[in-house]
């Protein structure tokens, strides 16, 4: 019986001790990311699902080895600039700003913390890196760039007799100001002309986009986080108006744009977390480049076509990634 009883206690005691020793080697795998969107729309999504697979492809589990959180700010940048105050005093390993509002909201609140920016236009305009190269600071990350000249070659091939593009946007939001910009000087190259329609807020886009009526011939959106957030209204307008809608978000056009050459939002999310990684392996953000993305892809939607009032070249058709029905 006492021997019985010692052999338990020693049992014990060694388990006890294993499970002591344990805890600090659990601890010391454990890794925290914290990712802020500015607010929740089919591009942004899918562009916080790809972080979260790539790091789960690394083997960062939320619920195992990794503590994740994420939260939007609903498209209020008073709420951004409190959700990334929050974060920093979480002390993350690293917080991941997606769109360019809540990265600039981030990178403002702290100078230590690494910070991944993704889907920023222009990352350099929005004052979050000095350039594209390694930034020696916090903060690296992956643009949404997109090369203009071949957004105009689209317009035209949609639209083959187009004189005037409309284009409705927040001109609060940097991105959607630098596409401006890069428009007013590439369009009249082409023999064409910008018509601004501005909508600093969600519920101004279907009365901005009214405003364009009998103004345009084609409707280009960007990825301006209000339009795509409302974009809806906007077909709706496109649609009643029979004016064509053209995007640079290839999910726009399940929702009503008449086509789209752009970057898969999922696979910049990949591209964003497989930096995330890097950094959670001991990489320090100022010395990792910020990236963009080449992989384009062509949507069409032929019905959207048909009720806009387009008919969609052959040609056009045969070449696009994904044909939505």
């Amino acid at each position: 019986m006492l021997i019985g009883k010692k052999h338990f206690l020693t049992v014990g005691a060694v388990a006890v001790a294993l499970a002591i020793h344990a805890v600090p080697a659990v601890a010391a795998q454990q890794k925290s990311v914290a990712v802020t969107a500015i607010v929740e729309h089919p591009a942004l999504d899918a562009v916080r699902d790809g972080v979260q697979d790539a790091l789960k492809k690394a083997g960062y589990e939320p619920g195992k080895n990794l503590k994740w959180q994420y939260q939007s700010a609903q498209g209020n940048t008073g709420t951004a600039a409190q959700i990334a105050r929050k974060f920093v005093g979480d002390r993350p390993d690293a917080i991941v700003a997606i769109a360019t509002p809540s990265a600039q909201s981030v990178v403002a609140a702290t100078k230590d913390v690494p910070v991944v920016y993704s889907a920023v236009t222009d990352p350099v305009a929005a004052q979050l890196v000095p350039s594209m190269e390694p930034s020696g600071t916090n903060v690296t990350g992956v643009s949404d760039l997109l090369a203009l000249d071949k957004q105009v070659e689209l317009i035209k091939k949609v639209v083959p007799n187009a004189k005037r593009v409309g284009m409705v946007y927040n001109p609060g939001e940097a991105n959607s100001v630098v596409v401006v910009k890069r428009l007013q000087e590439l369009l009249p190259k082409a023999g064409l002309t910008l018509v601004e329609a501005a909508a600093p807020r969600t519920v101004d886009v279907a009365s901005a986009a009214r405003s364009l009526i009998g103004k345009v011939d084609v409707i280009y959106t960007n990825t301006d986080n209000n339009v795509v957030s409302a974009y809806e209204s906007l077909v709706k307008v496109g649609n009643d108006a029979k004016i064509p809608l053209v995007a640079s978000d290839t999910d726009s056009v399940k929702r009503g744009a008449i086509a789209a050459l752009g970057i898969d939002y999922h696979d910049l999310g990949v591209q964003t977390g497989k930096i995330v990684v890097r950094i959670l392996k001991g990489e320090k953000p100022g010395a990792i480049a910020s990236e963009t993305s080449s992989n384009l892809r062509l949507f069409v939607n032929p019905g959207a076509a048909t009720k806009q009032g387009v008919t969609l070249p052959d040609a056009l058709v045969k070449s696009a990634a994904e044909i939505i029905k």
